[in-house]
This record gives C-alpha cells, structure tokens and sequence, in this order.
C-alpha cells in the first residue's frame, strides 16, 4: 500500500506559480514511477505529467510542455509539480499517482491515487 497527500494548492493570477507537493508514505516509493492528473469541473481526468522511479525519464502533456516541471526526491519520499506561466485553463483538481511501471501516460497504469489538491487560476 501507498499513501498519497498532496498540497500546495490554492489561488494565484494567470501568469503566476504554484509548486504542488505530493508526499507518499507506505511501501518503498522509489519503486514507483509517480504522475500528476488533473480533473477540471464537467470534464474528464487527463494526464499531466509523470517521472520515472529514478527520475531520469519523464513525460508531460502538451499543453502544459515548456510550463510545468515534474521532479521528484526519493530521500523525502516527495514529487512536486513546478507549475510556471498559469493560465485559467490550468484551473483544476489535481492528483498525484503511483504505478508500478517504469514510466506512464495511461490513468489505467496507476494503482494509487491522492485526494488531490485544487488549482485555481484567475484571469
């Protein structure tokens, strides 16, 4: 099992930063490749972006390349989400994830899931 609780969420004007956190406790959490999903009101959840077990290797959506970066601390058990140049569209319940893959996009691929931490960006 592995717990998942996220933070850093909150308020902030397009164009300003948020760095979420997700802290995992339980089971070994470098074994895990970790991700970020965000759920926006009346829509279905996307991919955001993920980081392998060690952190070599990640991946991120299109719409938030060049923006957001995924990093991740396994001393502290710890991946954060470094949100720059927010914009409206950013507005979101976000989630971090863990799955046993080396490395993923797909939601079906993560076993473990946070509460989630609400993103909100005012234009």
């Amino acid at each position: 099992q592995v717990q998942l609780v996220e933070s850093g969420g909150g308020l902030v004007q397009a164009g300003g930063s948020l760095r979420l956190a997700c802290a995992a406790s339980g089971r070994t959490f470098s074994s895990y490749s970790m991700g970020w999903f965000r759920q926006a009101p009346g829509k279905e959840r996307e991919f955001v972006a993920a980081i392998s077990l060690t952190g070599g290797s990640s991946y991120y959506a299109d719409s938030v390349k060049g923006r957001f970066t995924i990093s991740r601390d396994n001393a502290k058990n710890t991946v954060y989400l470094q949100m720059n140049s927010l914009k409206p569209e950013d507005t979101a319940l976000y989630y971090c994830a863990a799955s046993p893959h080396y490395i993923s996009r797909r939601e079906a691929d993560y076993g473990y899931w946070g509460q989630g931490t609400q993103v909100t960006v005012s234009s």
